[in-house]
């Protein structure tokens, strides 16, 4: 007869070779689990060290683009501006080490750099756009008349065009050197604009903005200054307007030129005039603009090709 301690060392029997098995299961299953981790763990680090190596290999590619683009620039630009006279104008974000690349590679192409307007920060600034109209009219020089239309940047353009260019029929300044001191000094104090010391008006313009603007009121700012190098172009012989990378992006100034046909029909732009082969562009479309040509240029979707086609 089975007694109920035999019962009782069965059940406990059952109980702990249950115990035992889950155990040693368990261990098993973690072994093997560990081991495809680790093994996961092994294959995103090599994947990892790929990444960063190619990541190395394009940046150099890069530079090394970039410095065959300076190496080239030069004589890929060489006399396209003999006889020609340029001023540059710039805004407020752009940096001089950019603004510097410009102005020597348009003197290595043989043009004759007249001075600098640089642009304030509060220049394309919504929020003091009535100051600047305000401005504008106040500091215009007899016999000068701006355009009918009421946005801030084209009345700056009405203003700084005609003081920074020459007549586009008579190759005469448009302003007597004193009333385009005085209007200068005028805009300068207002924080909109300041001119080198001794700016003298230019046959042809490079309006050099940044890239992409950020904020609120960005494609407030990047109208602005897109009307204005409209006006500017309208002033003299011609103009380019230049931007970085972004530049051709809905809140960019070069987007929004382009976007409007009444503006890119007339005004050449370009969009990535932070580098050689940009600044490159720059200088052969201040060219077709002084043969009475526009285009637009750069890698952006909405541009014809990299750049114009070069003439002898």
């Amino acid at each position: 007869m089975i007694s109920m301690r035999y019962h009782i060392v069965s059940i406990a029997a059952v109980f702990l070779a249950l115990a035992v098995g889950v155990v040693l299961g368990s261990t098993s299953m973690s072994d093997r689990l560990l081991a495809g981790v680790g093994g996961e763990r092994d294959s995103l680090q090599s994947q990892v060290e790929r990444l960063n190596a190619e990541r190395s290999a394009l940046k150099a590619q890069v530079a090394a683009s970039a410095q065959f683009d300076s190496a080239v620039a030069p004589m890929a630009v060489q006399e396209q501006l003999a006889r020609r006279s340029v001023v540059l104008i710039s805004s407020a974000e752009v940096p001089d080490q950019q603004r510097a690349a410009m102005s020597q590679l348009l003197r290595d192409a043989g043009a004759e750099l007249t001075g600098e307007v640089r642009l304030g920060e509060d220049f394309a600034d919504p929020d003091r756009a009535d100051q600047l109209r305000r401005v504008v009219t106040e500091l215009l020089p007899a016999g000068l008349q701006l355009p009918t239309a009421a946005d801030p940047g084209t009345l700056a353009g009405g203003l700084i065009g005609p003081l920074a260019l020459l007549d586009p029929q008579s190759g005469q300044p448009q302003t007597g050197d004193q009333e385009r001191a005085a209007a200068f000094a005028g805009l300068a104090e207002g924080g909109f604009a300041t001119a080198s010391p001794g700016l003298r008006p230019a046959q042809l313009a490079v309006v050099l903005t940044g890239g992409r603007l950020e904020g609120d009121g960005a494609g407030d700012e990047a109208a602005t200054l897109a009307r204005f190098a409209t006006q500017v172009d309208q002033a003299g012989q011609g103009a380019v307007l230049a931007g970085g990378a972004g530049s051709a992006d809905g809140t960019g100034a070069v987007g929004v030129a382009r976007a409007d046909p009444a503006i890119a029909s007339n005004l050449s732009t370009v969009d990535n005039a932070d580098g050689g082969s940009g600044r490159v562009a720059v200088v052969l479309a201040v060219r077709e603009q002084a043969d009475r040509q526009a285009g637009h240029y750069g890698v952006a979707s909405s541009a014809q090709g990299p750049v114009p086609s070069a003439r002898g």
